[in-house]
């Protein structure tokens, strides 16, 4: 089995394909790979799975697209919903009530 996947970490985001999703989350937070070498507090978003190597490339190549990436963020478009609903601060509320 093959994965593509998709790590987040604030407003970076990572798009990788491994045929061990958990080894390859643990080394990505290790520092292990150049790309995510720095910070290393990695959180995986999404994945799916492939029964062959080709196709995970394929689709890893197709999420590397601006087309591809338009489709990834209609396909998680609840999560950076409440993600970014989470971040909003207290005291924006707070000045809306004011006069």
């Amino acid at each position: 089995m093959y994965y593509v996947y998709i790590l987040e970490n604030g407003s970076e985001r990572y798009i990788g394909r491994t045929n061990n999703l958990r080894r390859r989350i643990l080394e990505h937070n290790a520092g292990k790979n150049f790309s995510t070498k720095s910070p290393t507090n990695w959180k995986l978003i999404y994945y799916e799975a492939h029964l062959s190597f080709e196709d995970a490339k394929r689709r890893e190549n197709y999420f590397k697209t601006s087309v591809g990436r338009k489709s990834l963020s209609r396909m998680l478009a609840d999560y950076f919903k409440r993600r970014s609903f989470g971040n909003q601060s207290s005291t924006a509320g707070k000045a809306a009530r004011q006069p």
